[in-house]
């Protein structure tokens, strides 16, 4: 019964991760519905991702029960409906931390946009993916910044070399240039990776425009 239980368990949270890692609902601000578990709701907060059981809140959101597979949510006073899928409820947007405004990425080799930054102090190198939902990072990367992933969500994600164990957490910091950004959504994946890619997450707390080879993210 209770390895039926788990198992149930892991396939919500499996549905869960396969839409929020594939962009399936969309990391703008706002608030997103990414999945269920029993009566808890993964939610993407402005980019950050939060687990919530009925009658908690967080950030703005509180959860109010359930209609259906539809996440009933408080947010400042008035109820909302969370599809899944469904287009952002809207929040308040996050300023950057510093006083830093636009942040510039010449393009780089291969026609990427790459540069050097940093997450909780730690120097990383990343590359501009507008495709991926959360800030990505290898398991190697995630060791050498100290991140702890004892209390991180997991859940499955498909990828080229089939389908591997992930692990969702919240980065406190991260810094391009001179503008810092506060509670980042990220996933941890198990394979190394040459950069950490820049997703939505972070990109979607800015005004995005390219110019010839200069990329220019100005916060909103």
């Amino acid at each position: 019964m209770q390895a039926a239980h788990r198992l149930r368990r892991t396939r919500r949270t499996a549905a869960a991760l396969a839409l929020l890692c594939a962009g399936a609902a969309s990391a703008q601000q706002g608030v997103v519905l990414a999945g269920r578990m029993g009566q808890k709701a993964l939610l993407v907060i402005d980019g950050r991702p939060r687990t919530m059981d009925v009658g908690e809140a967080a950030a703005g959101v509180r959860l109010l029960g359930w209609a259906g597979d539809a996440a009933r949510v408080d947010l400042g006073g008035q109820t909302r409906t969370l599809q899944l899928g469904s287009a952002p409820a809207q929040l308040a947007a996050l300023p950057p931390r510093s006083g830093g405004r636009e942040i510039v990425i010449p393009v780089g080799q291969g026609g990427h946009f790459t540069t050097g930054g940093s997450i909780g102090g730690h120097q990383v190198q990343f590359m501009v993916d507008t495709g991926a939902t959360l800030v990505s990072l290898g398991r190697n990367d995630a060791q050498r910044l100290g991140l702890d992933l004892r209390e991180a969500t997991q859940g499955f994600m498909q990828t080229a070399n089939g389908q591997v164990l992930v692990q969702i957490v919240t980065l406190p910091l991260l810094r391009v240039g001179d503008v810092e950004v506060n509670n980042v959504g990220a996933v941890v994946l198990p394979m190394p990776m040459p950069f950490v890619l820049l997703g939505n997450s972070f990109l979607t707390r800015f005004q995005m425009r390219q110019e010839n080879d200069v990329m220019r993210l100005e916060a909103r």
